[in-house]
This record gives structure tokens, sequence and C-alpha cells, in this order.
């Protein structure tokens, strides 16, 4: 515990002083590994300098990151309450799933009834050198969305038939508890791609269901937990066999309509919760760069608007 001399240095100007320079490249100086641990070299770390203005100043500083922090928490509440609203609105919409029996309108049928067919990705050594193919892998399957950061590349030719098309829905069938059953659809976030091995894709019959729903429909809290108990655990790790992933019961409204219209009303949560993740993303760039110029005294309080 820091108990700094409040006559020289406010507290909160001192945790804003500290938490900069843990984010600092300038950490690893003061830093050492043994057995397995990395510690911190206090005595060293606190022999620092550290650019100290008058308390006027700090205190000026501390003002204008709290009006930050409070659009920050707001910005965040926000975001909490939307997924609340998209989470209820998934289970109001999707309320046959829980029922004894489908609701009107809605069928209830062997999945493998309206997925005829499942493909696994390749098994290729992968390398990070963009000549090559890009491989979709567990990493890169966000929040039901296809996220193509961090992708690694497919050195050797790929079968035409494993390449995505528009529509294909990637599942996740191994890794930890936590991950498996992961699920999204390709929208040609690329202009070509192919999937790994731990992945699989459903081929759904397009008469009868969206890729939409259906990803909708796996990504379902109930359904979640159905599939994790079909799952058999390996040596850290989870595998779910597609075949007995198929055997689950699938409730869907018979009218193709309909499950646009659910899977509609959910993406335009979807999109609102992105705006609002845009706009906290931007204000969190914001204050780091002020937070990193005001600390330096690049920038004096004084210059900054309220």
């Amino acid at each position: 515990m820091l108990r700094p001399k409040t006559e020289v240095v406010h507290p909160r100007y001192l945790t804003h002083l500290l938490v900069a320079a843990y984010r600092s490249p300038r950490i690893w100086r003061y830093q050492q590994q043994t057995t397995g641990l990395v510690n911190l070299k206090l005595g060293d770390y606190l022999k620092q300098s550290l650019w100290i203005p008058p308390i006027n100043e700090q205190v000026r500083i501390v003002e204008i990151l709290a009006g930050f922090e409070d659009a920050e928490h707001g910005i965040e509440s926000s975001i909490s309450k939307l997924r609340n609203v998209r989470h209820g609105a998934l289970l109001a919409s999707m309320e046959s799933v829980a029922s004894e029996t489908p609701a009107a309108g809605w069928t209830r049928v062997l999945l493998k009834d309206i997925v005829p067919s499942v493909e696994y990705g390749i098994s290729e050594a992968l390398d990070g050198d963009a000549r090559g193919v890009p491989v979709l892998r567990m990493n890169n399957i966000q929040s039901a969305r296809i996220d193509v950061d961090e992708l690694r590349y497919c050195p050797v030719p790929v079968p035409s038939k494993l390449f995505l098309r528009r529509g294909d829905v990637l599942f996740n069938r191994t890794n930890s508890m936590e991950h498996i059953g992961k699920t999204a659809m390709w929208r040609d976030e690329l202009p070509s791609a192919t999937f790994a091995s731990y992945l699989v894709r459903l081929i759904p019959d397009l008469q009868r269901v969206t890729p939409e729903y259906l990803v909708e429909w796996l990504m379902h809290p109930l359904i979640r937990q159905r599939v994790r108990s079909i799952s058999t655990v390996a040596v850290q790790q989870v595998n779910v066999n597609p075949s007995r992933l198929r055997e689950l019961k699938i409730d869907l409204p018979v009218d193709l309509a309909e499950q646009r219209r659910i899977v509609a009303m959910l993406e335009a949560c979807d999109e609102q919760i992105g705006r609002e993740e845009e706009e906290l993303n931007k204000l969190r760039a914001l204050k780091q760069g002020l937070v990193d110029d005001l600390l330096s005294g690049r920038v004096k309080a004084s210059g900054v608007a309220a």
C-alpha cells in the first residue's frame, strides 16, 4: 500500500500516474521472472521520476479524467442494458425452445433433418505468410460474428470445395467448455478463405431454415447447455461429435419469413450495441491520448475544456 503526502500529490493523480506507468513499455525495466512468476522490483520501480505539477493542477487533471470516466461508465451501462434487451428478445422470440411442445406455427425436428450434412475443415500446418489461403480458427468467431483479425494462412493449395461461401455456418467443435459451440455465419468478410479442422461447416436446407436463424438457435443459452451436455472431455479439451450434434432437436418457425423477422429484430439490437461500442472505443482512445498529454505536462489542464 502506498500512502502519498496529500499536500504534495493528490491520491487520484498518483493513481493515474502509476496506472500510466504500468501500461508503459518501461514497466519491463522493473520486472523480473522467478520460478515461472513475473515480479515487480518495487524498490527500483518507486525510484523512477514522475512529473508532479502543483496540487491545483493535479486536482484539475483528476476532475477532467473523472468526467471521461463518468462518460465511459455511462456508455458501458447502456451497452449492458442493450445486451439484456437482446437476451430478453431472444428468449421471448424463441420461447418454443424451452416449451414441452412447439408453439403455433413452429415445428420441432431433428437438426439432421434440416442440416443434411456437415464438413470438416483443413488440417494442414498453418503459418503467418499472407500469400497463403486465409484460414478461420476458433478465435476468429467472436460474439456470433466472424472476426478476421489474427489470421493464419495455409501455404498449400486448398480444395475448391473447402472455400467458404456466403451463408456458411461455422461451428466450433473442439476447445474448452467455455468456447465449445461458438457459431457464426460467413458473410464474405474476405475475398476468399477456408476453415480449420476443429471447426465444422453446417450445410442447412435453405428451403427450411435460414443460416442466420440457425446461428441464433445454436447460440441460444439453452441450446449451448445441450451442446455441452453431449460433449466429451479429452485431455485439456472438450469435443462435440457433429453426428451427435445433428441428433439434437431444433425448434423453428415453419415460415422462413418469420425466421427472418426474428433475426432482423436481434440484428437491430446488435447494430445498436455496435454503435455504442464504437463510441466507447473512440472515447477510450481520446481519454488515453489525453492522459498521456496531461500526465507528461505536454498539455496543461487549464487548456482543456470542461
